[in-house]
């Protein structure tokens, strides 16, 4: 049975890492004494170490002891035993080139279908779709393939932008980039926005948070999931 959140970002803006998803968290990881968490993205650059002291913070008033797999002489034996997994944001390229590097995408897939607990932000999030063809990220690194852990049946894009008509930005909107990608690709994409999440128990996905989910099939329309509704595609 999965039991998985997948949220937007880890940080809404005026806040403190992790707080409007601390409820949610907490329930999620209650039988969690010791949390895997995994690194590799990066943010900013930010050490391995760093980073994992920084979720240790968060984790401290829900009493749970954080280690970073960086720590582990064994990340793939490190995984296959966590209590619970918790896959940070930042470069969604660098941490699936890590993952690849280190054989751990199978695994993670594995331990995720078996029921281990395991939370996502942004990058940590967009991996669990089918690819991560829809992140947003730079390509800084070249990881071996886009194809990523594959426990929800569709791709994500975190941090998802509705068009703004009183924009004078040129550029390309979330919407228009969507659609791009699926000119050449059929899996359908969540765009969840800032201070969203899903949650995923085992075969029912649900929105939460304080937006609706926008949804993008292949040749249709897009449509919305309201917040507290299961995602069912059309």
């Amino acid at each position: 049975m999965r039991k998985i959140i997948l949220a937007s970002t880890s940080t809404l803006y005026g806040e403190d890492y992790l707080k409007y998803l601390l409820p949610a968290i907490n329930k999620h990881f209650e039988q969690v004494e010791k949390l895997l968490f995994i690194p590799y993205a990066r943010p900013g650059g930010l050490s391995h170490e760093l980073y994992t002291e920084r979720v240790q913070e968060v984790f401290n008033e829900l009493d749970i002891e954080v280690n970073g797999l960086h720590e582990f002489k064994d990340p793939l034996a490190a995984v296959k035993n966590a209590q619970g997994i918790f896959t940070g944001g930042g470069n969604t390229f660098l941490l699936v080139n890590e993952l690849y590097r280190q054989k751990l995408i199978p695994a993670l897939r594995t331990v995720l279908f078996n029921g281990t607990p395991y939370l996502g932000t942004s990058a940590g999030s967009n991996i669990c779709g089918i690819t991560m063809q829809t992140t947003n990220d730079m390509p800084i690194v070249y990881p071996p393939s886009f194809k990523t852990i594959g426990a929800v049946p569709f791709n994500i894009n975190a941090h998802y932008l509705d068009p703004d008509a009183g924009d004078t930005h040129m550029g390309e909107s979330r919407e228009t980039r969507i659609k791009e990608y699926h000119k050449f690709n059929s899996p359908p994409v969540v765009g969840l926005r800032e201070g969203s999440w899903l949650t995923v128990a085992d075969d029912t996905i649900r929105v939460h948070g304080a937006h609706d989910a926008r949804i993008f099939t292949q040749n249709a329309k897009p449509y919305e999931i309201p917040s507290g509704e299961q995602i069912v595609f059309s």
